[in-house]
């Protein structure tokens, strides 16, 4: 028996003939139950297989996917785990129906901003599996404590070995015990890092396979929400410089490594990342991020952060400004939006200084440091921006 919420205008909970009604992430679902008689079309066969291909993976590893998507989704009304559907049905198969496979090499089991885990190797030794990464010296000095996550799949057993808390980014390695049953199993890893207070995350590495040939080719992900963008985003000011991070680590030469097969593996993340490199000390001195809304072609996000000792020189405004005038000149992005800390007062004046106007206030959406934090989304149009030059 079904029991109605707010009256007869409202949703309703339980079931009522072939309908049931719930309530999800604050919205009422009313679904129809039942099998249907008719047969299923093409495309629908094909998304079955699609679904069943990365559920595989990600329904073993749903805790590593709730810390790994949380930020993805915080403020909107989806949940991590069909963020991570919808992420790695378009980008992580291969093959078309009915001979559809998982390329395990681009699934994205986490999602954010953080530089991910560079030149990623795994090894065994027994129940013994271990991670190991390159750290740079910008990572030893800005994200020396963050957090490895691992995971390590069977494909095989259709399960996975979760270790959400690993070493730290600065340690360049990590060990995880595995069950002895499991030792001569195949295996594919992942690694991400996450900040030492919740607040970031990073885009999940591929670290390699065990027990199985190693025939996957390994190659820059696919990005269907950055085709917006028509050309590499770059800027030159007076005191510093902004170019994409996978510049900045071939640069260092550490961006691109060859293995013994003779392909390149390139570091990529799901937010297209850009350094900002002193003109003066060639040092860098801050990062910022775009990414394209999945789905929302016209819609794109934006981040910037700036080394404390380069703070109050108006950098942060002068690269956010740069990253606005491309994103409105270079590419059908008609919506910009920014979700800061309701209580950081100096992004707040630095995003009204560039016109954005505060939209969404969303309480108690973000748990860092032992205790609840408030959001607000704040958003510009290109009409706005275009007007105010």
């Amino acid at each position: 028996m079904g029991k109605l919420i707010n009256g007869i205008f409202g949703g309703f909970h339980g079931r009522i003939g072939n309908l049931v009604g719930y309530t999800l992430n604050g919205k009422y679902i009313i679904r129809k139950i039942g099998r249907s008689s008719k047969p299923l079309t093409p495309g629908r066969k094909a998304n079955c297989q699609k679904m069943t291909l990365v559920n595989e993976i990600l329904s073993p590893s749903l805790p590593a996917i709730q810390v790994g998507y949380r930020l993805a989704v915080a403020g909107t009304d989806k949940n991590e785990y069909n963020e991570a559907v919808s992420y790695n049905k378009k980008n992580a198969l291969q093959g078309t129906y009915p001979n559809l496979s998982l390329d395990y090499s681009k699934v994205l089991l986490s999602m954010g901003t953080l530089p991910a885990a560079i030149h990623p190797t795994l090894s065994q030794t027994g129940d013994q599996i271990t991670f190991n990464w390159e750290v740079t010296a910008d990572q030893a000095y800005q994200y020396a404590n963050d957090r490895a996550m691992l995971v390590v799949y069977f494909p095989d057993l259709k399960i996975s070995r979760c270790d959400l808390l690993g070493s730290r980014r600065i340690e360049g390695v990590h060990t995880l015990k595995i069950a002895q049953d499991h030792v001569n199993e195949r295996m594919e890893a992942y690694i991400s890092f996450v900040k030492d207070n919740g607040r970031a995350v990073s885009d999940s590495m591929y670290a390699g396979a065990l027990n199985a040939p190693k025939n996957i080719e390994i190659s820059e992900k696919p990005h269907p929400e950055r085709e917006g963008s028509k050309q590499e985003f770059n800027y030159i000011g007076s005191d510093f410089g902004i170019i994409s991070y996978r510049k900045y680590l071939l640069d260092l030469g550490t961006a691109v490594i060859e293995p013994a097969s003779g392909r390149k593996e390139i570091i990529t993340s799901a937010w297209s990342i850009y350094v900002l490199k002193s003109t003066i000390s060639d040092q860098r001195i801050g990062d910022c991020s775009i990414r394209f809304k999945q789905n929302e072609k016209f819609t794109a996000e934006m981040k910037v952060n700036i080394s404390p000792a380069e703070q109050r020189k108006g950098y942060a405004k002068e690269a956010a400004s740069a990253m606005i005038s491309f994103l409105f000149s270079k590419s059908e992005v008609n919506r910009i939006v920014k979700i800061v800390d309701a209580q950081d007062e100096a992004a707040i004046a630095l995003l009204k200084s560039l016109g954005f106007r505060e939209g969404e206030y969303f309480k108690d959406s973000v748990f860092s440091e032992g205790k609840w934090a408030s959001e607000y989304q704040f958003a510009l149009l290109k009409l706005d921006w275009d007007s105010s030059k």
